[in-house]
């Protein structure tokens, strides 16, 4: 990571921005602020430890991030192709060079999927035997 020139101070810059942004942006902003309305400096301080943990494999994040978006009011796997959008956006603007970008982009993509396949994907869905001739 050091050689991307990530560090601790590129990971807060990263989690500030974003979710500056994501308050901004019309169909992420309502769905986030609903569900962490006075509890945003926590949810900040857990993002930073959340992708400090994944940069540099420190062990600092122990949440649960599919039980932590269970039950979100409104969320829907449409919304999570506008948070990759937004957060490349960010990377775009802020990433030390395009090799931190990627990095960054392809675990946000490898999260994203997770979680739309941990919380909307329905294996009854792909049942051969439901499927029109």
């Amino acid at each position: 990571m050091k050689a991307m020139g990530i560090d601790e101070a590129f990971i807060d810059r990263l989690v500030e921005t974003f979710y500056g942004r994501v308050l901004q942006h019309p169909a992420l902003g309502p769905v986030f602020d609903a569900r962490l309305s006075g509890r945003w400096p926590e949810h900040m301080r857990k993002m930073k430890s959340f992708w400090s943990s994944v940069a540099f494999r420190s062990g600092a994040y122990g949440g649960k991030p599919v039980q932590a978006h269970t039950g979100v009011a409104n969320m829907s796997p449409d919304l999570f192709p506008q948070w990759l959008a937004l957060f490349s956006e960010t990377l775009s603007d802020i990433a030390p060079n395009p090799e931190a970008k990627a990095w960054f982009m392809a675990t946000a993509e490898r999260i994203a999927k997770s979680l739309t396949l941990s919380l909307f994907y329905n294996p009854a869905l792909d049942d051969p035997m439901r499927k029109p001739a």
